[in-house]
């Protein structure tokens, strides 16, 4: 467990919004190399391991997705600070006093802090009523600039990346807080499983892919790339916690329906039975503004049968936390899951 909740916030460390994964894709191409495995990338910029089984007819799929939420240089402002466009559903609040990062085309990197423009209390009688929208919403540069062409000199430009500082923190009650929880957890439990069966040398009941995704935050990151001998397919991801949810931090969750409607029956009633017996705790649960890479997959088509399991995440496309208990749990049945007979 401590070596996934470090990989979790290594993972968590590198600066990946959607449409700005090349760096996290090579570094788990690196590590997995590094174990022994071969990867193939995608036209989409997805990472994918097969991982042969003793049943090579009958295929399990399985994802976690690398990019995380973000936002894009809309515009320059006359003041030389920045507008910005949301990448994934997240609110503008959720990120107001957040530090982030420009990731600009010729590769200089600068810092800035996302603020209301009538942050100042002693200015704007509206500070604390002002709407948290993209009009209000800017950037203020760490750097000395007043206007729009001292910005653009720095080598800023509209279309540049914008990653939020995540902020990660492991604290001495096994609990991991951070910005992209959502969904690195779940990818640094399917790297320690890799890291797992390829030291046991264990081998799979059944030829399973592992794809780690990379548009998931834009709703299409695991929709392609499905061989025809799929049966299953898994997306590990984060379990939602609010009002009228099951969802805890310290169990796996087990999605019965979300946002695209009710996951498989069969599937889902195989995990709880994974869980039974085999004392994992978890809770089932609905995620009512959700989507996954296995919901994508069906929308796109794919014929299989589809499940969502992931441990329990605190105010999500926020900053978020889990606890190790939560981590391990839906580790735990990752592993049963991928050891165990198809439904």
């Amino acid at each position: 467990m401590e070596n996934l909740l470090e990989l979790t916030k290594e993972l968590t460390m590198i600066p990946s919004p959607t449409g700005y994964t090349r760096t996290i894709i090579d570094f788990l191409a690196n590590k997995l190399s590094a174990m022994g495995y071969e990867t193939t990338e995608n036209r989409k910029g997805s990472l994918i391991v097969t991982v042969p089984g003793k049943n090579t007819q009958e295929h399990r799929f399985i994802t976690a997705h690398i990019d995380t939420l973000g936002a894009m240089v809309r515009g320059i402002r006359p003041n030389g600070r920045l507008k910005l466009d949301r990448v994934g559903g997240f609110t503008f609040n959720a990120i107001e006093g957040e530090y982030c990062t420009i990731h600009t085309q010729t590769g200089k990197e600068i810092s800035g802090t996302i603020l209301m423009r009538q942050t100042s209390v002693h200015v704007y009688k509206d500070a604390a009523t002002a709407e948290r929208n993209q009009d209000n919403m800017e950037i203020r540069l760490d750097e000395k600039t007043t206007n729009a062409e001292e910005t653009r000199a720095l080598g800023i430009e509209v279309g540049d990346f914008i990653s939020f500082d995540p902020r990660t923190e492991i604290t001495d009650g096994g609990f991991i807080k951070s910005r992209h929880l959502d969904d690195k957890v779940s990818a640094a439990i399917l790297l320690v499983f890799l890291e797992k069966i390829k030291a046991t040398g264990e081998e799979l009941p059944y030829t399973t892919h592992f794809l780690f995704s990379n548009n998931e935050e834009i709703g299409y990151g695991g929709n392609s790339n499905i061989d025809d001998k799929v049966v299953e397919y898994v997306a590990v991801d984060m379990g939602a916690m609010g009002d009228d949810q099951q969802t805890d931090e310290y169990t796996v969750s087990i999605c019965v329906k979300d946002g695209s409607g009710p996951y498989h029956l069969d599937l889902r009633n195989h995990f709880v039975a994974l869980c039974q017996a085999n004392n994992i705790p978890y809770k089932l649960d609905i995620y009512p503004f959700y989507g996954s890479d296995a919901s994508a997959a069906m929308r796109a088509g794919a014929d299989v049968k589809h499940g969502l399991i992931g441990a329990g995440i605190e105010a999500s496309h926020a900053y978020e936390r889990t606890h190790r208990d939560s981590i391990e749990a839906t580790y735990q049945l990752v592993e049963k899951y991928l050891f165990s007979s198809m439904v």
